[in-house]
Order: C-alpha cells, then sequence, then structure tokens
C-alpha cells in the first residue's frame, strides 16, 4: 500500500466522545449555573403549571357525583318539572335503587330586622336528606338538617362567613327574608356542591324548600332554577347517556339542562384548562428567552475550549468528533437542568392546592404527573438543543489555525447548512408542539407567532443599534466616545442585551397594561356608564308602585324597565343547538338559558346593523332581533330562524334585523330582543335599573336599598358597586398569578443578561486594564461603561414599551372589545426597569474589572 493510498480515519464511537465530554466535566460548572438556571426555571415553571392543572381537573373529575350532588341533574328555569317530567325523573331514580333530590336557586335580600342593613344573597334551598352526597360541614360541628330546621315557630339557616361579617351577625341571630324570618344556626365550612352552582354575586344563604314557600320569594316569573338530581347507584356512563337520549326523545320542548358527573362544573374545568394554557405559553416565553442565555453560555463555553478543540483537530479528530463531544456536554447539562426544574414542578402540586385548599373545596390528591413532566422536558431539551447548535455548529466548521487565533478576535463564520436547518426544525417542532397541545390552539398560534416576530425584530433593533453606534460620526467627548464605541465592536454585548431583556420587559408590559386597562374598565368607564342599582323580579301588578318607590327615594335618578323572561335556544334555521359549531367567542350563548326581552323601540346602546326594526303595532309573525357580533359567529343571515324554550314552550322568531350593542355601559340590554306580540299573555317579571346624578352620596344608595328592601321583599336589588367589586376582586387574583408568571420571564432575562455580562468579562477586563495604562480614570470607565448600558437599557425599554403596547391593544380592542389607554406610568416602568437592569448588572461586573492592576495583566498578554 503506498502512502498516497493511506486508509481514512476510523470514526470514534460514540463511546470515545461521551469519555472525552465526562472528562471535560470534570473541572466543574463555572460558566453553566445561568444556563442551568434559565433550564430549570422554564421547565419548572411549566411542569408546575401543567401538573396543578391536572390535578384540579382530576380533582374535578373524581369528585364529579359529589360536586353535583347526583350521577345527573336536570335544570329548570321559573318552574318546576311537570307531572310527566317529575314522573320520568322519579322512575328512573327508582328503577336504578336510588334516589331524586330537589335543590333551588335564587338570589333574594337579606336584611337585619332592625332595617339597618341588607344584603344580596344566593339563596339555596334544599330537602330532606341534603347531602345526598359528600359532608356538609359547619364551623363547631353540628348537623345541617337540624340547622335547617323550625325550632319555636322559627326556620333555621346556614350562612356563609361572609354573610356573618357583611351583615355583622352571631349564630343565633334572625334575619328576614322575604315575607318571613330566618334564625342563623350554622356557618358553613365546606359545601361539597359548592362548585356546580358557580360564581355568585353574593354570599350563601342555605334554607330547606318549607322555608323556601314561606318567605313568598318564588312567584310567577320568578329567576330561580329547580335542579333535580339522580342518585343513581352504580350506574355507567352509557347508562347515564342513555338517560339523556331518554328525556330528549321524550321531552323535545322541556328546555331543561342535563348535566352528568363527568361535566359536573364545566365551567370551572374549561377557566382552568384556559389559564394553565396562558400560564404555559407564559413559562414557555421565559424559557425561549432562557434559550438566549443558553446561546450565549454555550458560546462562551466554546470560546473558553478553543485550545482544546484547536489541540483534538491538531491530533486528528473529525469535525462530527469534536461536535458530538461538545454536544454530549451540552446534554449532560441540560439534562442536569431538567432535573432541577422537573424535580420543583413536580413539588408545585402539593404546595399549590395546599393554599388553594380554602378556595377551591376539592379533596384532589396531588401526584406526580408523567406526561405533564415529560412534556416539561421535551420543551426543556428542544430550547436547550435550538440554541446551543449554533456555536456549536460554528466551532466544528472553524479551521484549527483560526482556533489558535487571539482569543479576542471576533469570527463570523456561520454553522453548516445542515446545522442550521436542524436548529429550524428544532424551533419549529417546538412551535408546532405548543399549538398543537393547547386547549385553544387559535389563541396558541397568535401568542408562538408574536414570540417569533417579537424576536426577530429585537435582531433588527440591535443591528439598527449597531449601525446607528457606528455611523455617529466624530464625537468630542471621549467618554460618549467610548460608550458609543463599545456599542458596535465586534463581540459587542448589544444583540444579548436588547433580545434578552426585550423579550422578557416586552412580556411585561403587555401583560401589565392588559391588566390595568381591564382594572380601568371594570373601575372607571363601566362604573361611570353603568346604573347604579339593578332590580330583579318585580312583578306586573308591583311595576307601577315600585317606579314611585324609586321616584320618591331617588327623585333626581333616572329609572329604566323592561320585561324579562329566561329563555335556551333549543335551534338555529331548524339546526339543534347541540349541533352547532360555532366560531371562537360566540358559543357561550348556546349554553345554559338567557335573559330575554321585548319591545316595540329599539333599546337604548343599540345600532340597527342590518335590517329593520318592526312598526310599533306590529302583528305578524314573531320577529327577533339579535346581536350581529353574536350572529356572525353562529353563521346566522337574514331570514333565518331561531327557537328558544320559553317556560317549556318551542317559540320560533324570524332574525329581522341584526344590531350593535354597547354591553360595557351595562345598561339594559339582550342578545336576542323580540318583537311584543311573541310572548302576549306569557307570565314575566320587569327589570328595572336606577341610576343616581354623579356625585350623589353614598347615603342616598344606602337608602335606596334599605326602601326597595323594606317596601318589596320579593325584589332582587343587585348594587353594581358591589358586583363590580366581586369581579375585580377574581381579576386581581388572577392578575396576581399573571404577574408572578410575568416575573418569572423577567428574572430570566436578567439572568441571561447576567450571563452575557459575564461571557464578556475578559474582553471588557482587557479593554478596561489597556484603557487604564493610557491615562483613563476609573471614573471615565465608570461613566463610560454606565452610558453605553444606559443607552441600550433606553432602546430596549422603548421598543418593549411599543411592542408591547401593540399587543396589549390588540388583546384589549379586539378580543376584549374595550377602550386600550395607554398608561404613562408603565411606560416610566419599562423605561426605569430596562435601565436599573441594565445599568445595575452591567456596572456590578465591571466594578471588578477595574480593580485589576494592569502590570500583572499586561505582561500575560
Amino acid at each position: 500500500m503506498t502512502a498516497s493510498s493511506s486508509p481514512a480515519p476510523r470514526r470514534a464511537p460514540a463511546t470515545t466522545s461521551l469519555r472525552f465530554a465526562l472528562r471535560e466535566l470534570r473541572g466543574g460548572l463555572a460558566g453553566f449555573y445561568v444556563f442551568l438556571a434559565c433550564i430549570a426555571l422554564g421547565v419548572a415553571a411549566i411542569a408546575g403549571v401543567n401538573s396543578v392543572s391536572r390535578a384540579l381537573t382530576e380533582g374535578i373529575a373524581h369528585e364529579g357525583r359529589t360536586i353535583l350532588g347526583g350521577d345527573i341533574s336536570f335544570s329548570l328555569i321559573h318552574r318546576q318539572a311537570n307531572p310527566d317530567e317529575y314522573a320520568f325523573l322519579t322512575k328512573t331514580a327508582d328503577d336504578a335503587g336510588g334516589a331524586l333530590a330537589l335543590v333551588s336557586n335564587m338570589r333574594a335580600m337579606a336584611r337585619r330586622l332592625d332595617g339597618s342593613d341588607q344584603t344580596l344573597v344566593e339563596l339555596k334551598a334544599v330537602g330532606p336528606g341534603y347531602p345526598q352526597l359528600g359532608t356538609f360541614a359547619l364551623a363547631g360541628g353540628g348537623d345541617v338538617q337540624e340547622a335547617l330546621s323550625s325550632q319555636n315557630g322559627v326556620s333555621g339557616a346556614v350562612a356563609a362567613p361572609e354573610l356573618m361579617e357583611r351583615l355583622n351577625l352571631s349564630v343565633g341571630d334572625e334575619v328576614a327574608l322575604g315575607a318571613t324570618k330566618v334564625a342563623i344556626r350554622g356557618v358553613a365550612e365546606t359545601e361539597p356542591d359548592r362548585l356546580s352552582d358557580g360564581i355568585g354575586f353574593g354570599p350563601r344563604l342555605l334554607v330547606s324548600e318549607t322555608t323556601l314557600e314561606a318567605t313568598g320569594l318564588v312567584r310567577p316569573g320568578s329567576l330561580i332554577t329547580y335542579e333535580y338530581r339522580l342518585i343513581l347507584p352504580g350506574a355507567s356512563d352509557e347508562r347515564l347517556a342513555a338517560i339523556r337520549d331518554t328525556a330528549d326523545e321524550r321531552f323535545p320542548e322541556a328546555g331543561w339542562r342535563m348535566r352528568s358527573r363527568d361535566n359536573a362544573s364545566p365551567r370551572l374545568s374549561d377557566n382552568i384548562d384556559r389559564f394553565a394554557q396562558f400560564l404555559t405559553l407564559v413559562g414557555l416565553t421565559a424559557l425561549v428567552v432562557g434559550g438566549v442565555g443558553v446561546g450565549n453560555a454555550v458560546a462562551s463555553f466554546v470560546d473558553l475550549k478553543r485550545p482544546s478543540i484547536a489541540t483534538l483537530k491538531c491530533l486528528g479528530a473529525s469535525r462530527s468528533f469534536v461536535f458530538r463531544t461538545y454536544l454530549t456536554q451540552i446534554l449532560i447539562l441540560a439534562a442536569l437542568g431538567i432535573a432541577i426544574g422537573l424535580a420543583v414542578g413536580a413539588i408545585l402540586p402539593f404546595v399549590a392546592l395546599a393554599a388553594l385548599s380554602n378556595i377551591l373545596p376539592l379533596s384532589a390528591v396531588p401526584a406526580l404527573y408523567p406526561r405533564e413532566l415529560a412534556l416539561a422536558a421535551l420543551y426543556g431539551l428542544l430550547v436547550a438543543l435550538s440554541f446551543s447548535l449554533w456555536p456549536l455548529g460554528r466551532a466544528r466548521d472553524l479551521k484549527a489555525s483560526s482556533l489558535f487565533a487571539d482569543r479576542s478576535a471576533h469570527f463570523a463564520a456561520k454553522p453548516a447548512l445542515s446545522i442550521r436547518l436542524l436548529q429550524l426544525g428544532l424551533l419549529a417542532g417546538l412551535a408546532a408542539i405548543a399549538i398543537l397541545l393547547s386547549a385553544d390552539w387559535h389563541i396558541a398560534a397568535w401568542f408562538v407567532a408574536g414570540v417569533i416576530v417579537v424576536f426577530f425584530v429585537l435582531r433588527l433593533i440591535a443591528f439598527a443599534i449597531v449601525w446607528a453606534a457606528a455611523h455617529a460620526g466624530t464625537i468630542r467627548n471621549t467618554t460618549l466616545r467610548l460608550a458609543i464605541r463599545n456599542i458596535q465592536r465586534p463581540g459587542a454585548l448589544t444583540g444579548s442585551v436588547v433580545l434578552s431583556l426585550g423579550l422578557g420587559l416586552t412580556l411585561l408590559v403587555t401583560l401589565a397594561l392588559i391588566d390595568t386597562n381591564m382594572r380601568a374598565q371594570l373601575t372607571g368607564r363601566i362604573a361611570d356608564e353603568a346604573p347604579d342599582f339593578f332590580f330583579v323580579d318585580i312583578q306586573n301588578a308591583e311595576r307601577e308602585p315600585f317606579i314611585a318607590l324609586l321616584r320618591q327615594a331617588a327623585p333626581d335618578g333616572t329609572i329604566q324597565t323592561v320585561p324579562m323572561l329566561r329563555g335556551r335556544i333549543t335551534e338555529l334555521h331548524g339546526t339543534p343547538a347541540s349541533e352547532i359549531e360555532p366560531e371562537e367567542g360566540s358559543g357561550w350563548v348556546l349554553r345554559g338559558d338567557r335573559g330575554i326581552t321585548y319591545s316595540s323601540d329599539l333599546p337604548e346602546n343599540s345600532r340597527i346593523e342590518e335590517g329593520e326594526w318592526w312598526p310599533e303595532d306590529y302583528a305578524g309573525e314573531p320577529l327577533v332581533s339579535f346581536d350581529g357580533e353574536l350572529a356572525r359567529g353562529l353563521g346566522l343571515k337574514l331570514g333565518d330562524t331561531i327557537t328558544v324554550n320559553v317556560l317549556g314552550r318551542s317559540i320560533t322568531a324570524k332574525i329581522a334585523n341584526f344590531r350593535s350593542v354597547e354591553w360595557e355601559s351595562l345598561a339594559i340590554n339582550f342578545v336576542m330582543v323580540f318583537s311584543p306580540n311573541t310572548f302576549a299573555g306569557a307570565p314575566h317579571t320587569h327589570l328595572a335599573t336606577l341610576a343616581l346624578p354623579e356625585g350623589s352620596p353614598e347615603k342616598v344608595s344606602g337608602n335606596v336599598l334599605r326602601e326597595v328592601t323594606n317596601a318589596f321583599p320579593g325584589v332582587t336589588s343587585v348594587r353594581v358597586k358591589d358586583a363590580i367589586e366581586a369581579v375585580n376582586s377574581v381579576v386581581r387574583q388572577l392578575a396576581l398569578a399573571v404577574r408572578i408568571a410575568a416575573s418569572l420571564a423577567l428574572v430570566v432575562s436578567m439572568l441571561v443578561l447576567a450571563g452575557a455580562l459575564a461571557a464578556g468579562h475578559r474582553q471588557r477586563r482587557q479593554d478596561a486594564v489597556i484603557l487604564k495604562a493610557l491615562g483613563a480614570t476609573r471614573r471615565q470607565l465608570m461613566t463610560a461603561f454606565a452610558v453605553e448600558y444606559g443607552l441600550l437599557g433606553l432602546a430596549t425599554g422603548f421598543f418593549a414599551l411599543l411592542a408591547g403596547a401593540g399587543a396589549a391593544w390588540l388583546v384589549v380592542s379586539a378580543l376584549m372589545d374595550f377602550r386600550f389607554t395607554l398608561f404613562p406610568w408603565v411606560a416610566a416602568a419599562a423605561a426605569v426597569i430596562a435601565l436599573v437592569v441594565t445599568i445595575g448588572l452591567g456596572l456590578a461586573g465591571t466594578w471588578r474589572i477595574l480593580s485589576v492592576r494592569p502590570a500583572p495583566f499586561l505582561r500575560n498578554l
């Protein structure tokens, strides 16, 4: 064999790469702490959020029977089941050897006997044997049925702690309820079926069915829900489905809402899924921001390992062997970071469920959730690989001679096309997984697209800053000239600072503006434009005396009244509502009962979009006016028919027009407004509003509430201020979780920035030593570095404000349909945070550099 035909070098086995990688790691984790922290924090956030969500949803599913109070329930508005319906429910329960229980829910006013105070309550009436499933616990112990019984001619009641506090009551005190009075004989500690009823506007008051009848609150047209719960021992899911089908077939016009144990609290489950999805996306954003830190750490690591890489290549190591060796090291470190994140994420359900025990009455048992942990680990691995490939690919393709060159030199080499395509594929896979595994892929897609756009725009911003610094011209001030030159020199930190801080700050600004705009709508515009009171369940015979009382109690107030019924949409143009596939945001109108009304005139705060309003004396076929935006989401057009079930009767009406409705005004308005002849002779109640003059003293509002409650105990009074505060309380709790998640992204940004500064420590030290040798003072250098970091921070903060404001405007205006306001304090906070983070971290790392003596360092150059 001749020299020219020497055999090609053999491919080193994978074990050799692993052995070299482990040997390299013997030196410790110096330079990789930011790498580990970025991966661990992102993985912990995603694993924790998804594990908590899984624990909650499994808790709801596991306790479905207890939450629902049975295996299947049938709910009716305004009316009880007729004899045929009741016979069907009774027979179904008897055939299974089970039981049938009735629970009634309505809103009412509870007031102190001396008339000094009153409040809205969520009134719940139960029968003997309640609760049929689960345990109702009273504070201090006792039996709930005994507490609800009549003693010494006075019926008992059990109150929520909030009611006791609001009316300053003690156990044993009596309160007026409708036409009777009840004695508070216990305070509720746990209510097993509380989640089934949803969120109310007032505290719970529990009474017996006998007591509810004595109050006189149930009158024709009263807004009351009767829920018939069937307890069917041993009933399978197939049996429950068969019962539903039979009920639909035998009673197509019943208009009842059916729920089974596997869907005991659908709204809560949906909200948990959506909120978990949002927090997961925020956590993924933090992980992507951390990916920048991963890339910086790997680039710094590769830079420090140039001698080792050069030596390996000179000894015959192939490019693929070098690549595999250092990729193996990165994978080992990524696995360590992922393991730390998974450990923290696995613990979070245990902590979160303990903290939520007083809010959500679930006895969910936290556990380890392999699927959620595996998903978080996959996210972490994809991010680590995606952002490591570029610097590893560059090291793979650099020649040994360039690796032996001065390490302060900047090499602009790009990795091979195959490496870039692999990186692009990993990033695409990351985005695809985030979208496809989301509860709502539309929102996830927009979120991912927004992150990608911001990412690339930030790269352009960094390029623009470097370009502007390079073309700044002659700068006479030495300090400013040094700062500008530092921004655009090879290997500058400009790209890392702008990208890492910009992503986290943009997310923080976006969420802060959404939160502040929602609060401003609730406490500002909505509170200002909304009436002060809503009054529900006004009987026909009470309407005129009621209006007279309001005019006497608030002579300067503005009063509006409309007739009101409750109905459920059963068909749209002949298609059953259950078969309709509405667009996102429109499906809610098909779920449950809706308030409806009739009118000869176009309601206020509405305008006709398409079609015409009916004449005042119209007497033809039933017509309906529908909200235009919802109609488009349901695929409706003029002339289509809508069938609603009202009081057990199906009524079909033709769409005469579409309206644009200003819902945020909280004025009286409805999705559906029918022509007056549609409900001629149907029993109904009236809804009234009262708007007091601006600046009216609080005592006027209190006087109105007291006069109405005393004179009309059957009328439910809702003070809008209290309702808004109840909603605001929920928003505050959600905003806290969102802010914590957004702060995580900012913390990761700071870690990435700190890592970038640490990576540039050697270059900065060399620059500082040379400048000090040439006569620069520590003050001049500190000022120059402060100006450099300040300019980068201001530019990043300005972009984050613009991008965050744009994203928040899109959410607030397009999705929430609110008026968007840019709050100056948010802009100021963004600028301050950017300056404090960049200048603070920058100078903290620079201070040690300026302490280096020039002579020892120059000798080693």
